[in-house]
């Protein structure tokens, strides 16, 4: 199964990501969404890293994510602060609502989960009519240079019970035609030196040109396309970003 965030993985991901922690991504985000006073829609939620200090600036969040599994450690700490849990177990390709929002943000290039050009075509095409007329999409993506690192890595992270949890990350395919990887990532949990549990993860992920992206938003009719680098509004992207975000507005 791809990209499928299971028990494991999203451990893993809530030990690595907690909410709590930024990349210069949450006080972005705070920053363009001040003043919004409509609803705003995070599909690909997560463990609500970014969700939950949007909620708690006060604005009106809700998301979506394909993991239950993450969806649990959402909640978790969405009930554990008191905060709506406005959430849905949704895809990126099927997701509905019955209403529109004033903003729909993509951060962490959650985006590049979506490797079908033609489904990412139509995934923005429903961002847009999912949008208040002058509503805007903000979305990150990870530069092109991003997937060109190693081959390989393994991390690991101590489980408050004492156990050991493991992620080896192995880019096994990169088809620079299609634009997208395979990483075959492997997670193990490790208890007393025993291994007890185990998943594997095939994993792809497609990256995007700059140019290329902005006339996608373009043709579903997209206005007002800014292009940033590293968080810096309005500065366009130079070479060794770590990130870009496409905030763009949908005339309605």
């Amino acid at each position: 199964m791809h990209n499928r965030y299971g028990k494991l993985a999203s451990w893993v991901y809530d030990l690595d990501k907690p909410v709590g922690r930024s990349f210069g991504d949450v006080e972005y985000y705070l920053q363009r969404l001040a003043g919004c006073d409509g609803p705003v829609l995070e599909p690909a939620v997560g463990n609500g890293r970014i969700l939950v200090p949007l909620l708690e600036a006060g604005l009106a969040v809700e998301g979506f994510d394909a993991s239950e599994e993450m969806l649990f450690y959402c909640r978790q700490i969405c009930g554990a602060r008191h905060l709506p849990a406005n959430l849905t177990r949704q895809t990126f390709d099927t997701f509905s609502y019955d209403k529109r929002f004033a903003a729909i943000i993509v951060p962490a290039g959650s985006f590049q989960l979506v490797t079908d050009v033609g489904t990412a075509r139509a995934v923005i095409a429903r961002f847009r009519d999912h949008l208040q007329p002058g509503g805007r999409l903000i979305l990150d993506l990870d530069p092109a240079g991003a997937f060109g690192g190693p081959a390989m890595s393994v991390r690991s992270w101590e489980t408050d019970d004492g156990g050991l949890l493991t992620l080896t990350d192995q880019r096994v395919e990169t088809d620079h035609v299609a634009q997208v990887t395979l990483s075959h990532l492997r997670y193990e949990l490790w208890r007393e030196g025993r291994l007890v549990d185990t998943e594997l993860d095939l994993f792809r992920l497609r990256w995007w040109g700059v140019t290329e992206f902005g006339l996608a938003l373009e043709a579903a009719g997209f206005t007002d396309v800014t292009v940033s680098g590293n968080y810096a509004f309005g500065r366009a992207p130079r070479d060794g970003d770590n990130i870009i975000t496409f905030e763009a507005r949908w005339p309605g």
